[in-house]
């Protein structure tokens, strides 16, 4: 780990130092050098892999840094411009000679010497992608880019007016945090009034996804598109089927769980009905908890937590902020939700986030955070597709953060209480979190097994799979337009469509990693991040492996771990 310079970029053999890439016709000459060269040779083949990876590391960095711009000003034209630009003049070009490349790859006569783990899921990889690759999908794929960038644009301008200040919905949901019972009622039922009125655009441009994206299976040879995603995203150590298993363990091991927290929740508050403004509230109606002041305190504190966790983890974050690369406040005209954005030029990524103060922000800071560990601890792999990540393994690196960085909390809460507090409420939403992802997952399976479906269709199947995960405890009469629309709010759907259940596996990876790191802290730790450092050169089985834990979701596994967390949460009380 210590051997990472963080600062060092990617210096360029193949493309000029001081290309900057204006149209596609600036870009083509590099791709006609790829496409024309000869692989006559090892070292040809070898030298060539190492240029088709500096244009790629090139052409990512670009394209991030519109995507960046863009989403911290959605109401910037120019910006939205520039990435629009990219995605409909620049990348359309690149696919179908990507695709040539992939060939000439696979038709090389000394591709045997790369016989590396590393260079095996590579060439998998590679194989996948020509198997599915089909011309005539270019342009889906960029109305379908098109469409998407839609979703953050819509929900990133709405706000309500609370205690007559206007501000986003993202600020507005501290007020879910108020030990007033009314003006929890009032401030959920404003947010969700907000999230219904674009309800029709939001349905009709998901509708409109779901068409291009079945269009785009069906030309590539698919029956449906969730098929055609699991081979594009390389699911190669599961599928659908493990999906369906994971959900039913989850049902029959977490749920209850959830139950119990929930009646809990009740009988301590005081309620005869549970309703979704309880959920949040502390059930002694004590005064929300602040875990920092603005982003510059997020900042100083979350470099803080890190250092103690380990003094480079927290120097990560410090170079990030010296660099620019953190934009972590709400405001309006700026998308929803957070990102890390890894720059395999730079080297170093960018964290986006919008946070207003409270201990859900904190969490998506760490968590984050995780995610730009990862990015820096891979940034000298020498391949892009080494550091191109599966979901599985990404996310255990930013939600074992979450967990790691939970014992050094006390940087955010020095009242031991608050930090008890702290701790347990996050325990209590990781547990939450399981099921919800497993309703978002059974949804877009049966979402894309059903692509000609009603509206009414998918309304009554989202409430049956909701009850199905959800609370038996909560109270939804009255609420049943907000519930039955809820699932609008998941930007995934929309952007990222089957990148959600990755959230689940890798949290299970991350509770494994808690106690391992409790156990014994250094060698523990060490695991952690001697996985991370991987990158994707070794199969989602090893790198869990490396990491000290195991890459399963069974519902014996699940039980162990669900033990762990509980015997943790009594702890706490």
């Amino acid at each position: 780990m210590q051997s990472v310079n963080i600062h060092q970029k990617l210096v360029r053999n193949f493309v000029k130092s001081d290309f900057k890439i204006s149209d596609w016709n600036s870009l083509k000459p590099y791709f006609d050098n790829l496409v024309a060269r000869n692989l006559d040779s090892e070292n040809a083949l070898k030298t060539w892999m190492s240029d088709k990876s500096e244009l790629e590391s090139v052409l990512e960095e670009e394209s991030g840094w519109r995507y960046i711009r863009m989403t911290c000003d959605t109401a910037n034209e120019e910006f939205q411009q520039a990435y629009n630009y990219f995605i409909t003049e620049i990348d359309p070009h690149i696919q179908p000679i990507s695709n040539e490349l992939d060939k000439k790859l696979l038709a090389c006569p000394f591709k045997s010497v790369l016989n590396s783990e590393a260079d095996k899921i590579l060439l998998r990889s590679v194989e996948n992608a020509e198997k599915i690759f089909r011309e005539e999908n270019i342009a889906v794929f960029t109305e379908m880019q098109q469409e998407q960038v839609k979703y953050g644009s819509t929900v990133g301008g709405l706000s309500v007016t609370l205690d007559g200040e206007e501000m986003t919905l993202q600020k507005a949901s501290n007020y879910l945090f108020k030990t007033d019972r009314t003006i929890r009622e009032k401030a959920y039922r404003e947010i969700q009034s907000k999230r219904l009125s674009i309800k029709d655009s939001l349905n009709q441009l998901f509708q409109k996804l779901i068409s291009l994206r079945h269009k785009a299976a069906q030309q590539a040879g698919f029956q449906n598109y969730r098929d055609y995603m699991f081979v594009s995203m390389n699911r190669f150590d599961y599928t659908s089927n493990d999906c369906f298993t994971f959900h039913d363990a989850i049902e029959s091991e977490v749920v209850p769980i959830i139950n119990t927290i929930s009646e809990k929740r009740k009988k301590a508050l005081g309620v005869e009905k549970l309703r979704p403004w309880d959920l949040s509230v502390d059930t002694q109606n004590r005064t929300p908890l602040s875990a920092f002041v603005d982003g510059k305190d997020l900042t100083i504190k979350t470099i803080k937590a890190f250092s103690k966790l380990h003094p480079f983890i927290g120097k990560c974050i410090e170079e990030m902020e010296k660099m620019g690369h953190l934009d972590l406040e709400s405001r309006k005209g700026k998308a929803p939700g957070g990102y890390n954005y890894p720059l395999y030029e730079t080297g170093v990524p960018f964290i986006f986030m919008n946070a207003t103060g409270n201990v859900r922000d904190l969490v998506t800071m760490v968590h984050e955070g995780g995610h730009a560990l990862h990015s820096i601890l891979t940034k000298d792999l020498k391949l892009v597709s080494y550091k191109n990540l599966t979901s599985e393994i990404a996310e255990l690196a930013s939600m074992s953060m979450e967990l790691l960085s939970m014992e050094h909390w006390d940087v955010f809460f020095e009242n031991p209480e608050e930090l008890k507090r702290a701790k347990k409420d996050h325990l209590e939403s990781i547990i939450e979190t399981l099921p919800w992802v497993a309703t978002i997952d059974a949804f877009q399976h049966w979402i894309y097994e059903n692509p000609t479906h009603s509206q009414e269709q998918l309304t009554k199947k989202w409430n049956e799979i909701h009850s199905r995960f959800g609370s038996k405890h909560l109270d939804w009469t009255g609420l049943e337009e907000f519930k039955a629309n809820i699932w609008q709010k998941q930007l995934h759907l929309f952007e990222v469509p089957f990148y959600y259940i990755e959230y689940a596996m890798a949290q299970l990876g991350a509770i494994a990693v808690w106690k391992n790191v409790k156990e014994n802290p250094e060698k523990g730790l060490q695991q952690y991040l001697d996985g991370l450092a991987l990158g994707y050169t070794k199969s989602i089985g090893e790198v869990y492996k490396t990491a000290g834990i195991k890459f399963d979701f069974s519902k014996d596994y699940i039980r162990s771990l669900m033990d762990f967390v509980r015997k943790e949460l009594d702890g706490l009380d």
